[in-house]
C-alpha cells in the first residue's frame, strides 16, 4: 500500500503544503482551512509520519522501561504504574528486557540513537561499565534500584534492610527460632542488599539459629531447588525467608513435595508482595516493597527531568510494610493485609533526599 503524502492532502484540499502542515499540526490556520485539510486527510487515509514529526518537535514522545525479566510480576506492577503516569502526559511506553548486565549497558548506549526521550532502568547488576554508560548518555535516565552515592542520577529505591527486619521480627513473634534464608544471586543488587538486611536483622535476636543458601536466580524453579537443599539437610529449619515471592513459592512447593505442611511444620515468607503471593495456597506472607509506588515516583522523576534537565538529582526511598498470610501463621488475616499487631512494626512514609553532587 502506497503511503499518502501531505502534498496529496494539500492538493485535494486546494491549499498549499505549508497550510496543510499547519492545519494538521495544530499550528495557526483558519477554521476553514483546518476543516478542508482534515476532510481531505480523512478521505485519502492520510497517516502522519511519526519520524518526521519527531524530528520537527525534537521529541519522540516515547519513553523506555528496561528491566531484567519482563515476566517477573514485580516489574509488571511497576510498569503498570509507570504507564499510567507517562500516558497521561502524552507519552508512549516502550518495554525492553535487559537480562544480563551487559545487555543493560547496550540498552543505555543505544539511547544515543534518540529513539526515546528518556528511560527508566531497573538493572539487576550495577557494573562499572554500566555506570560509565549512564554517565555518558545524553538522554535522561531514572534508575529503579541502588547506585553508588557519588552517582548523580535520579534513583528510586526499595528498603531491603527494613524489609528483612520486619519479616525476621514477625517470625520471632511466631516463635520461630531456626531460620534459613534463601537468597538469589549475591552478585546482584537485590541479592546483596537482602543478604545484608538479613544479617543485620538477625543480630537483634541473638538466640536465633540461622543459615543461608543462594539460589541460582530469582525464580520459582531456582527457589524450589535451593529450598530442597535446605530442607533435605541434616537439620531442618522451622522457617524459610525467601529473597522474593518467586523463590518463596518455590520453597512452598519444595516443602509440599517433601511431605511438610506449611505453616504447621515449616513456615515460609517472601518479599515483594506480588499478586502471586495472594493466589498461592497457603497465601504467602510477604513484605510489600511498594512496587507500584516506586514505578509512579520513577515516572514522575523522569518527566520532571525531561522538563528541567538541570534540576538537582533526587533519591527517593519507598518504605516497606509486612503483609501476613497463611504461610507463616495458623490464623492469617483473611484480608491479606498487615494485621493491627503487625502495623506497629511497619515502616511508613517516603524518604527523599538530594543525591550527592
Amino acid at each position: 500500500m502506497v503511503r499518502v503524502t501531505i502534498t496529496q492532502v494539500a492538493a485535494h484540499a486546494g491549499v498549499s503544503v505549508a497550510s496543510a502542515s499547519r492545519a494538521l499540526n495544530g499550528q495557526i490556520a483558519s477554521a476553514e482551512t483546518v476543516a478542508k485539510v482534515q476532510h481531505a486527510a480523512a478521505t485519502l487515509g492520510y497517516v502522519a509520519d511519526a519520524t518526521a514529526q519527531s524530528l520537527k518537535r525534537g521529541r519522540t514522545k516515547q519513553l523506555a522501561y528496561a528491566v531484567a525479566d519482563i515476566g517477573n510480576p514485580v516489574y509488571v506492577e511497576m510498569m503498570s504504574a509507570i504507564e499510567r503516569v507517562v500516558s497521561a502526559s502524552g507519552y508512549r511506553l516502550v518495554l525492553s528486557s535487559t537480562g544480563t548486565s551487559s545487555s543493560s549497558v547496550d540498552v543505555v548506549r543505544d539511547l544515543g540513537r534518540g529513539y526515546v526521550d528518556g528511560m527508566i532502568l531497573s538493572p539487576l547488576r550495577v557494573t562499572d561499565e554500566l555506570l560509565t554508560a549512564l554517565a555518558k548518555t545524553p538522554t535522561p535516565v531514572v534508575v529503579l534500584g541502588r547506585l553508588p552515592d557519588d552517582v548523580n542520577l535520579d534513583t528510586v529505591r526499595a528498603d531491603s534492610l527494613t524489609a528483612m527486619r520486619l519479616v525476621v521480627g514477625h517470625l520471632v513473634a511466631e516463635d520461630r527460632r531456626d531460620i534459613a534464608f534463601v537468597n538469589g544471586p549475591v552478585d546482584t543488587t537485590p541479592g546483596a542488599f537482602r543478604r545484608d538486611g538479613f544479617a543485620a536483622a538477625v543480630l537483634a535476636h541473638p538466640l536465633l539459629t540461622t543459615r543461608s543458601v543462594d539460589a541460582e536466580d530469582f525464580t520459582i524453579s531456582a527457589g524450589y531447588a535451593a529450598a530442597r537443599q535446605v530442607l533435605e539437610g541434616d537439620r531442618r529449619p522451622d522457617a524459610i525467608v525467601a529473597a522474593n515471592d518467586l523463590i518463596g513459592i518455590g520453597a512452598i512447593r519444595a516443602a509440599e513435595d517433601l511431605g511438610l505442611r506449611v505453616p504447621h511444620e515449616i513456615v515460609v515468607t517472601g518479599i515483594d508482595n506480588t499478586e502471586l503471593a495472594g493466589v498461592v495456597r497457603p497465601g504467602l506472607t510477604s513484605v510489600d516493597l511498594g512496587a507500584e509506588e516506586r514505578g509512579r515516583v520513577a515516572a514522575e522523576l523522569l518527566l520532571a527531568r525531561i522538563a528541567e534537565p538541570s534540576r538537582a538529582a533526587h533519591t527517593v526511598t519507598v518504605a516497606p510494610s509486612l503483609v501476613v498470610r497463611g504461610s507463616s501463621v495458623h490464623r492469617p488475616n483473611t484480608q491479606g493485609h498487615a494485621s493491627p499487631a503487625d502495623r506497629s512494626t511497619e515502616a511508613t512514609g517516603l524518604g527523599e533526599e538530594r543525591a550527592a553532587g
